[in-house]
C-alpha cells in the first residue's frame, strides 16, 4: 500500500485555504445582513465563518499527518493539565489593560454609556457569541497546528511574528466593513496589526508555559470580549490595545525571554515530543 504523500508546505496551504474558505463565507455573512435577514441567522453564519481555519486544517490534515487522527490530535492539544498560575497571570495581565482603558475612554469619551451591554443577559450573550465567533474557531488551526509547526523550526517569536502577520491578514475582508476610508483606513489597519502580534506573542509565551490549547483561547476570547465592551471609537479603541498590548508583549519577553525570544530548543522539543506521532 502506498503512503499518501505530505504536503511539502503544510503552513502555507493551511493559510491559503483558510483564505478561500474565508472569503466566500464573509461574502455571505453580508449578503445576509444587506437582505435584513433576522439577527440570529447573521449571528450564526458569522460563527460559522469564523470557524474557516479549522475547516481548512480538517481537510488537510490527512495530507499533513498521514495515517493519523484528527479526533485525537485535537485531544491532544487540551490533554495536559491546565495550570492555574498561568492562567491566572495572563488573565490579571488582560483585566489591567481592560481597567486602564476603560479609565481613560471614561475620562475622554462624551458618550452616554461607558459600556456597549447594557444588562447581564446580553453581556452572557455577548460573552458567549464571541466565545464561539472566534477563539473556538480560530485557535485550534492558528495555535494548535501553524504555531506548533513553525516552531518546530523558527523561535517562538519568529513563528509568533509570522503566524500573527498572516493571522492578521485573514480579517482583511472585514477591514472594509469598518467604514473607515483613506488615512483613517491605514490607520486603523496599523494598529490593528500591532494589536493582533503583539497579542500573538502574549499567547505564544503563555501557551508555551502550559501547552494546552485552553491557554490562548482564553487570551483570545479576553481581547475580543473586553475590547468589544468599551463603547468608544473602534479606531481610538484600537489604538489604546495596541499600545498596551505591545508594551505587554515587550515585558514578558524581557522577563521570560526563553518562552519568547529564542528558546527555540527547550521550548519546540517538548513540542516535538507532543507532536511526533503525528510526522511520521
Amino acid at each position: 500500500m502506498n503512503r499518501e504523500k505530505k504536503l511539502k508546505k503544510p503552513v502555507a496551504s493551511f493559510i491559503v485555504l483558510t483564505n478561500i474558505i474565508f472569503l466566500p463565507l464573509f461574502c455571505l455573512v453580508g449578503a445576509i445582513s444587506m437582505l435584513g435577514f433576522p439577527k440570529w441567522i447573521f449571528d450564526v453564519m458569522l460563527c460559522i465563518s469564523a470557524w474557516s481555519s479549522t475547516f481548512a486544517f480538517a481537510i488537510l490534515f490527512k495530507k499533513i499527518y498521514p495515517g493519523q487522527s484528527f479526533m485525537q490530535f485535537v485531544k491532544d492539544k487540551f490533554k495536559n493539565k491546565l495550570k492555574f498560575s498561568v492562567i491566572f497571570i495572563a488573565s490579571m495581565i488582560q483585566a489591567f489593560i481592560f481597567l486602564m482603558i476603560l479609565f481613560i475612554v471614561s475620562n475622554t469619551s462624551e458618550v452616554d454609556s461607558v459600556f456597549t451591554v447594557s444588562s447581564w443577559g446580553m453581556l452572557i450573550y455577548f460573552f458567549f457569541k464571541n466565545l464561539l465567533s472566534g477563539p473556538l474557531g480560530e485557535e485550534l488551526g492558528w495555535r494548535g497546528f501553524a504555531q506548533m509547526e513553525l516552531q518546530k523550526k523558527h523561535s517562538p517569536l519568529k513563528a509568533s511574528i509570522i503566524i500573527g502577520f498572516w493571522w492578521g491578514q485573514w480579517h482583511l475582508p472585514i477591514w472594509f466593513t469598518t467604514g473607515y476610508m483613506g488615512i483613517d483606513l491605514i490607520k486603523y489597519i496599523l494598529l490593528f496589526m500591532i494589536a493582533i502580534m503583539s497579542t500573538k506573542i502574549v499567547m505564544t509565551a503563555f501557551h508555551n508555559l502550559n501547552q494546552n490549547l485552553i491557554v490562548p483561547i482564553i487570551i483570545h476570547q479576553l481581547f475580543n470580549f473586553f475590547l468589544g465592551l468599551i463603547n468608544g471609537k473602534l479606531i481610538d479603541l484600537l489604538m489604546y490595545n495596541a499600545i498596551f498590548y505591545f508594551v505587554a508583549a515587550v515585558l514578558i519577553i524581557i522577563i521570560n525571554p526563553k518562552n519568547v525570544l529564542y528558546g527555540k530548543e527547550e521550548i519546540t522539543e517538548k513540542v516535538y515530543l507532543k507532536s511526533s506521532s503525528y510526522s511520521n
